[in-house]
């Protein structure tokens, strides 16, 4: 599954806030549950994963009664962190208090579609990355496109 996009929301007084309509009819049409799993993500934002696909990323880690030091820190806080929200029958999820703290995040949100995620985002700060990203576009493409290519090389 794909998201796309950027939807403003507000979180209301009990810290719920409505999945977009489009985005839970996409899940339901994948067949999800009506599961997300909430984390604090590399870039500061909360990244919202459908329960399916979470689970998936999780089974492909190696796993290891050994775990390198780095893998377990990195483990140790992902699965602590992480929160695993139900949606209710009127498409809202209640998000922990602490991770919105955290995140500072406000009343006000900007949910963005991120290739096989969701971000949620302080719509100011989201404003400012985006005139930048959008100003700095062709050198964006071009690291990625190095990217790309550098990962095909490393696969091959």
């Amino acid at each position: 599954m794909i998201f796309t996009g950027e939807y403003e929301h507000t979180i209301d007084a009990k810290q719920r806030m409505a999945v977009p309509a489009e985005i839970r009819s996409r899940l339901e049409d994948a067949k999800h549950t009506n599961a997300l799993y909430l984390v604090p993500g590399a870039n500061g934002a909360l990244w919202l994963w459908p329960e399916k696909t979470f689970e998936q990323m999780v089974n492909a880690m190696q796993q290891s009664l050994l775990p390198t030091e780095d893998m377990m820190e990195f483990e140790e806080l992902l699965f602590s962190q992480a929160s695993r929200l139900e949606m209710d029958k009127t498409g809202r999820i209640r998000l922990p208090e602490r991770m919105l703290s955290e995140a500072k995040l406000g009343q006000t949100i900007v949910i963005l579609g991120v290739r096989d995620h969701l971000e949620l985002r302080d719509p100011e700060i989201w404003k400012q990355r985006r005139k930048h990203n959008l100003a700095t576009q062709p050198e964006i493409m071009i690291k990625a496109r190095r990217a790309l290519e550098e990962q095909q090389r490393s696969t091959s």
